[in-house]
């Protein structure tokens, strides 16, 4: 189990950058923008530098719902290979079988 400190964390940045994400679109798009003038490519450029550093998305980890696991985690179902293994043999999970050949 991950400390709550490091899951609390991970959600708050979350928090963050969903405030966030309307404004960075924006500012990204500027930037990429060919008809924009280099004045305002260099303004929204500073813009974005002045955001908080997690308001990035690349910063949010992606954790096991249950107990946080910051590795090995299935995006389809939000849990860790470990967790997913044990409530696939419990038979928590509907639709999944051991496979066998």
């Amino acid at each position: 189990m991950a400390k709550k400190s490091k899951i609390a964390r991970n959600e708050q940045r979350k928090v963050i950058v969903a405030r966030y994400n309307e404004k960075r679109l924006a500012l990204k798009k500027t930037l990429i923008d060919e008809n924009a003038t280099p004045e305002e490519r260099e303004a929204a450029r500073v813009a974005l530098q002045k955001l908080p550093r997690n308001a990035s998305p690349v910063r949010v980890r992606n954790r096991d719902q249950i107990d946080g696991r910051p590795r090995g985690t299935f995006q389809k179902f939000g849990i860790s290979r470990v967790r997913f293994r044990e409530m696939a043999h419990r038979g928590e999970l509907p639709g999944i079988t051991k496979s066998s050949w």
